[in-house]
């Protein structure tokens, strides 16, 4: 999906700042499902202006830049509308974690356990922020849908990696003297 129509979704939903945008891949609805970088979110509202797709209005603010405020226009609502009857790309699954994991046999069985124990650790807290969202009536049905398709798949990633922890401890990982070898 590209910058311009992640924009929109986002402004679909209410008016928003550049940062606020930004906020929503990086912690609100959005954040567990697509990126988006200042670096490409300001150049696209820019053009997004520029083609009536938003407005803005600027907001003074003390010992700073005005900040500036986008809304969709209509245009904007019908190009985003037009925009998401286009198939979607593949799903691409992109982790640290499981590069690191891939090359477990590398690594001393203390420093899986205590990647993996953090993992699921942060399993638990993102869960814990998840489920308290859980009243979600008065969201569209899509948001809520993608709320519950989120915990679930949250879910059966944490649950994997503790019953399957102590395999790949056991299977993998090679002991602490011979790891910096």
């Amino acid at each position: 999906m590209d910058t311009q129509t992640l924009c929109l979704g986002v402004l679909n939903r209410g008016a928003a700042s550049g940062y606020e945008i930004k906020k929503s891949f990086e912690e609100g609805p959005l954040a567990h499902i697509h990126e988006a970088s200042f670096g490409a979110i300001y150049p696209a509202l820019s053009r997004l202006a520029a083609d009536g797709l938003v407005e803005y209005c600027e907001l003074p603010q003390d010992k700073r830049p005005d900040k500036k405020v986008y809304s969709i226009t209509s245009a904007g609502r019908r190009a985003l509308e037009k925009a998401l009857h286009h198939p979607p790309a593949a799903d691409k699954f992109r982790s640290d974690f499981c590069f690191i994991l891939f090359f477990a046999h590398l690594l001393p069985a203390e420093e899986l356990a205590r990647l993996i124990d953090a993992r699921i650790h942060w399993y638990d807290e993102t869960l814990a922020r998840m489920e308290e969202c859980e009243e979600l009536g008065e969201h569209p049905a899509g948001e809520r849908f993608v709320h519950g398709l989120g915990l679930a798949v949250y879910r059966a990633a944490r649950n994997y990696l503790c019953d399957h922890r102590d395999d790949l401890l056991r299977d993998a990982a090679v002991p602490a003297d011979t790891a910096a070898e």
